[in-house]
């Protein structure tokens, strides 16, 4: 469940609604390509702008069109302990396999408050967690002590790591290798990631890339670390191109422009820039994407 290649995948909107075909035929894109496992309502997502129904009908329809084939980790996240403890007890009920869970953003909660909150989720919604660590847009940092005292809980298995510091992840894994899997939250950091003893990625290019992201991993699992680093350098780009603006509006674009969704997103999500979107398409054009 928690290693390999594991896609935050977008939520596809038509017409300011959740577009449940689009969604479905993602899912299938996905599974096509060996992805190991779907994340519905992470930041690719855009959680912060679903409805909180919507929210619980994603991850419904990320169920629904999966069938068993492949884990979903459902982002169930926020920065209120009680609606977090709300959106995984329904995930629980429709079927998800695990919950992702961010820190909560804005409030900025002391390290013993992190892990009150997880462990206050844990307690009350029995799912495995994998906790998602990503300081620059939550403004806190889950220090490797917090994650190495929720690793002790049972619901605790994994960890997003989007801090960017190898060096924090190398003393997440020191304290706690044995207790919890550490899963690159970067895709420009992946194959770092997967040498200090990370498991897999929780991928934005995936969305676009899902077979050659798969494999990257795989070849590395395998032993095959010339063949991983050749495919790393090769996705690098992309890597690159899914930041030109804020996640996901880079990487929804390129959907978009691959035909596959309509792009649109929800304010303050917004277009790409011309200039940004003439370097997307050119990186885009050069891998064979579009």
């Amino acid at each position: 469940m928690f290693s390999g290649s594991i896609v935050a995948i977008v939520t596809p909107f038509k017409e300011n609604k959740v577009d449940e075909d689009a969604y479905r035929g993602l899912i299938e894109f996905q599974i096509e390509n060996g992805t190991n496992a779907i994340v519905p309502c992470g930041t690719t997502g855009e959680s912060a702008t679903l409805e909180f129904e919507e929210h619980e009908r994603v991850i419904s329809i990320a169920v629904d069109a999966v069938k068993g084939r492949v884990p979903v980790i459902a982002g169930t996240g926020g920065n209120s302990t009680a609606e977090a403890i709300e959106l995984t007890a329904h995930a629980k009920k429709v079927g998800a396999d695990a919950t992702l869970q961010v820190t909560p953003y804005y409030n900025k909660p002391t390290q013993e408050g992190l892990y009150l909150h997880f462990k206050a989720i844990a307690e009350a919604v029995p799912l495995p967690q994998v906790l998602y660590n990503v300081p620059g847009r939550t403004s806190v940092n889950m220090l490797p002590e917090t994650v190495a005292r929720l690793a002790e809980l049972p619901e605790v298995v994994a960890i997003k790591e989007a801090s960017g510091s190898l060096g924090q992840m190398s003393e997440v894994l020191a304290l706690a290798g044995d207790k919890i899997t550490l899963l690159s939250g970067d895709d420009n950091v992946t194959l770092p990631v997967l040498a200090i003893g990370g498991k897999g990625v929780v991928s934005v290019i995936a969305n676009i890339v899902p077979g050659d992201t798969s494999r990257m991993v795989k070849l590395w699992q395998e032993g095959d670390a010339a063949g991983a680093r050749e495919l790393f350098y090769k996705l690098f780009p992309l890597s690159k191109a899914a930041f030109f603006e804020t996640n996901p509006i880079p990487v929804k674009t390129a959907l978009a422009l691959m035909g596959k969704i309509t792009g649109e997103m929800r304010l303050p999500m917004c277009r790409m820039a011309p200039g940004n979107l003439e370097k997307l398409k050119k990186v885009l054009l050069d891998y064979g994407l579009i």
